[in-house]
């Protein structure tokens, strides 16, 4: 789906960076607008942040979700500066210029996206439970209460920092944006993953966050960029806040927000991140074999923890997903008499299983809307570096690595699999094959990066219960349990 990637990619990114555009070209306009402006500019800011809050507390405190708790602790945080913010614009409360608005103002978005970073670390063991990050949410909440009434009650009593474009706020803006860029390539990562606009929605709030955390310390209230960023801000809150409230409302976590997620994910939720279309294939495929949908579901999972450890990028590891979810799709064109068939394979029956790689491939390309990458790896996933797999006896360079990868996970779980016509290899006869056709037939590469990802797993529980010799003689059946 590269394709279509691009253009959405290209509209979100344009989406996310045009109030920064707006800024660099009109942000030192000189305005004169009032105070009512300001106050209910902030107020909206405010009570969006609180709404945001208040939901991400309560479903998480019901869900037992610790880091959506602490999201719903950042946007506390953002709505009491915010209201502080907006309380202290000069003619209501204040009826003179004070330091408790640029105070409030200056550090609202720096704590919020602090607070929201604090997501990507390990959180230490007194706030690792829902009812310990509720009680410091409402401590907060107490103490910017407690304070803010103290400021206004004495304003001359906090000082007029960080004024725009002054050393502390280059200083304070210099700390924060690193922060917000995390964030920001948090929730693009996941979009390249999951390919939903809500998350390319969260990116782009994420960059108006900064954009607006740029506007208010280093324009003044003087300078439409100033009050321009106020606005942004308002929008930001939304376009995080509301993809948020989205998730939640499917009892789903907001992944750019909450936590990275992995490619593996993406096949244990393929309808949710892959599609309905995915997902329809692979429950066409498990009435027709179970035990070829369980595979394909198996490897797919597999295949893509390969592909982190490799390094793909997360467009690759999406196709790969897809790739090994759909990999088999072509045995729905195969006999049941041949597919279940309860021992050796004959010559013409043999054939006919081989051909699957090429139904699957025209399935595929009859349906639309997958990718060339997809497509490969369902024609390809039998090829082999030495030439000798089908259906085009690729060999070497021509066979690329995401295909290398799905065949060596393809290979390994057909062999540990029992079947009606054999029983299942322990995990050590099946890497000893691998390793012994590492370079020749497989991917070294491949081969070592699948054995420690099943070693970090525990996967080889089994291997001390049967033998780990394994000769050459018994390569052909090996390879037909394999293909089928």
């Amino acid at each position: 789906m590269r394709e279509r990637l691009s253009p959405m990619l290209t509209l979100g990114l344009a989406f996310a960076f045009l109030p920064a555009a707006i800024e660099i070209v009109y942000g030192r306009t000189t305005v004169f607008l009032s105070g009512n402006v300001h106050f209910f500019a902030v107020g909206f800011s405010a009570t969006a942040a609180a709404g945001a809050a208040i939901l991400l507390t309560v479903a998480g405190a019901r869900l037992n979700d610790q880091r959506t708790v602490l999201v719903g602790t950042a946007f506390t945080v953002m709505a009491s500066l915010l209201a502080l913010h907006g309380l202290a614009t000069q003619g209501f409360i204040l009826k003179s210029a004070n330091g408790v608005g640029i105070f409030t103002g200056g550090l609202t978005l720096p704590i919020g996206g602090s607070l929201l970073a604090l997501c990507v670390v390990q959180l230490p063991s007194w706030l690792n439970s829902t009812s310990a990050l509720v009680r410091l949410q409402i401590a907060l909440l107490l103490a910017i209460a407690a304070t803010g009434a103290v400021a206004l009650a004495f304003p001359s009593l906090i000082p007029a920092v960080p004024k725009a474009g002054s050393a502390p706020a280059l200083l304070l803006l210099g700390a924060s944006l690193p922060i917000f860029a995390l964030l920001a390539w948090r929730a693009l990562r996941t979009f390249l993953l999951t390919r939903r606009g809500l998350d390319l929605v969260v990116f782009s709030g994420v960059i108006w966050l900064a954009t607006s955390l740029v506007a208010s310390l280093t324009t003044s209230y003087l300078e439409l960029g100033w009050w321009v960023g106020h606005g942004i801000e308002l929008d930001g809150i939304l376009l995080v806040g509301i993809p948020v409230a989205i998730d939640l409302a499917h009892s789903a976590q907001s992944r750019p927000l909450v936590g990275d997620i992995h490619a593996v994910e993406l096949v244990s939720s393929e309808e949710v991140f892959l599609g309905a279309q995915v997902r329809a294939l692979t429950v066409s495929l498990g009435r027709r074999d179970e035990y070829t949908e369980q595979h394909t579901r198996r490897v797919a999972h597999r295949a893509v923890q390969v592909g982190e450890r490799l390094g793909l990028s997360p467009r690759r590891l999406r196709a790969l997903a897809i790739g090994g979810l759909v990999h088999d799709i072509g045995k729905l064109s195969i006999a049941d008499s041949i597919l279940k068939k309860p021992g050796p394979l004959d010559d013409d029956e043999y054939r006919t299983i081989q051909r699957h790689a090429e139904w699957g491939y025209r399935l595929l390309e009859e349906i639309g809307g997958f990718s060339d990458t997809v497509r490969r790896l369902v024609r390809d996933h039998h090829e082999r570096l030495d030439g000798a797999g089908y259906p085009n006896g690729l060999q070497g360079r021509e066979i690329d690595l995401d295909t290398r990868i799905l065949t060596v996970c393809d290979v390994y779980d057909a062999l540990i699999s029992p079947r009606v016509y054999r029983p299942a290899w322990s995990h050590e006869q099946a890497m000893a094959l691998l390793r012994a056709e590492a370079g020749i037939a497989y991917d070294a590469r491949c081969v070592d990066a699948l054995e420690e990802v099943l070693s970090a797993e525990g996967d080889t529980s089994e291997c001390d219960k049967a033998s780990t010799t394994v000769t050459t003689d018994l390569f052909p059946s090996l390879m037909e349990g394999a293909t089928r």
